[in-house]
């Protein structure tokens, strides 16, 4: 048997009641959503840090003092 907190239980027996579950199948359902949004996003963040090693070693790099130049313009911060 798995423990919940309160505020879970409720979230849960919320999501089951507006899905036309039962708790059980809403766990299920919304455990195998997460794994599945958290699988993806882990292929992206790896991904995005292949690219960015691939720019590095390409050469494809810019000054850090650069980037913080951009980032201050680009967003109207004043030093």
């Amino acid at each position: 048997m798995m423990h919940l907190t309160p505020e879970r239980k409720a979230q849960l027996d919320d999501y089951a009641r507006r899905h036309g579950l039962d708790a059980a199948a809403a766990l299920d359902e919304a455990l195998g959503i997460y794994l599945e949004w958290e699988k993806q996003d882990h292929r992206e963040a790896l991904e995005g840090i292949r690219e960015g090693f691939a720019d590095y070693m390409a050469g494809r790099t810019q000054p850090l003092s650069e980037v913080f130049e951009e980032l201050l313009e680009e967003h109207a911060i004043s030093r």
